[in-house]
């Protein structure tokens, strides 16, 4: 069952295009042959915060004995991986390195297991009202999904690394050999000795899952009102704003710059006048006096209220 779909973004350069090309292909895939299945949980484009950290999985799989993280990544030429666990790539017949997908899948898989674990009680309850059920026993898996024109060196490859490698082409098969689903008929005439979550706790589980993603578009969107909302530094004027200390004259002086800053200076009687003033809008004295061109400004560094003086 698809429960998220791989979402489109406006990729510009050719290798975010060729990547979400990748995750398209491999979304392609799991949606054939999982789209009705009663079993099986998938959701792309999986992105989750927790314990202020955030990780976005490119294909997560849910199904009765745990979980299955699937990385996108697109490889085209050739790819090896030494004894070290480090990875490297062709491209235009030169070899560069290249951070582990595994080991990213290794990350995101911790911070996925730890938000679980911390919202257990809320996910799964208690085992017959008594026992606090957990995901530790669960399976885990991480597989790396390369394009199907890769060519992989597999003989001087780790073989855990190896293992957890597959071509796009191929993935289905890698999935069912880990999940080893069985049919009803099977499942009756079989004992399976991994503990597994019953279709109630998938339920659960995956609608836990779900809201994490509402939570993020709301976050977005709060975050996008609060930069509509913000305050906006406007500029207002003032006529008459600055007047003489000593005469009261209101047009009949000087602007100038001396040791204490900007003041206008009367032609009638020669008094300096300072023209930094409290705040007009919110009465503060937190305020400061700018120039440009021939425009002088009072700056409200408390309301930012900003108002043009001459």
């Amino acid at each position: 069952m698809i429960l998220k779909d791989k979402t489109l973004q406006n990729a510009v350069s050719p290798t975010a295009k060729a990547g979400q090309k990748q995750e398209q292909d491999v979304a392609f895939f799991l949606r054939r042959a999982f789209k009705d299945h009663k079993q099986v949980y998938v959701i792309n484009d999986f992105k989750f915060t927790h314990n202020d950290e955030t990780a976005q999985i490119d294909h997560l799989i849910v199904y009765p004995y745990g979980f299955v993280l699937i990385e996108s990544k697109s490889i085209k030429g050739e790819v090896k991986v030494n004894g070290l666990g480090e990875w490297t790539r062709s491209l235009n017949s030169k070899w560069t390195g290249m951070a582990s997908p595994i080991k990213q899948a290794e990350l995101q898989q911790k911070l996925l297991k730890e938000m679980l674990h911390a919202n257990r009680e809320t996910i799964l309850g208690k085992l017959f009202g008594l026992k606090q059920q957990s995901f530790g026993m669960r399976c885990w898996d991480n597989v790396c999904a390369v394009s199907s024109n890769a060519v992989i060196y597999r003989d001087s490859m780790p073989s855990k690394v190896s293992k957890q490698l597959v071509k796009t082409e191929f993935l289905v098969d890698k999935l069912e050999q880990l999940m080893k689903l069985k049919n009803k008929v099977v499942s009756a005439l079989t004992f399976d000795t991994r503990p597994d979550f019953n279709e109630k706790e998938l339920k659960s589980i995956t609608s836990f899952l779900m809201a994490q993603l509402d939570g993020n578009k709301t976050a977005e969107r709060v975050s996008k009102q609060k930069a509509v909302i913000a305050p906006v530094k406007v500029k207002v004027s003032i006529n008459a704003a600055l007047q003489c200390k000593s005469c009261g004259e209101k047009s009949d002086y000087s602007p100038q710059h001396g040791r204490y800053g900007y003041f206008i200076k009367c032609n009638k009687c020669e008094t300096n006048t300072a023209m930094k003033l409290p705040c007009f809008s919110c009465n503060s004295k937190n305020t400061k006096v700018s120039k440009k061109k021939e425009t002088y400004t009072l700056d409200c560094c408390d309301c930012e209220q900003g108002t043009v003086l001459i």
